[in-house]
């Protein structure tokens, strides 16, 4: 698969919500072209996850 392909293929993971995947599916893409759009993806993916709101985990 080339890189261009791993890049929509995690983005259709992402949409699903399976993370996971899409992560993955963008790490595939980043390595066979470190200019992927794949790397700002990945990018904002790690964010959402990282994201930590401690009013919203306690009451």
């Amino acid at each position: 698969m080339t890189a261009d392909e791993y890049f929509h293929l995690g983005n259709e993971c992402r949409k699903k919500g399976d993370w996971q995947n899409a992560l993955v599916n963008y790490m595939e893409a980043i390595e066979l072209d470190p200019d992927s759009p794949a790397v700002a993806a990945k990018e904002m993916l790690e964010d959402i996850l990282n994201f930590y709101n401690k009013d919203a985990y306690n009451p």
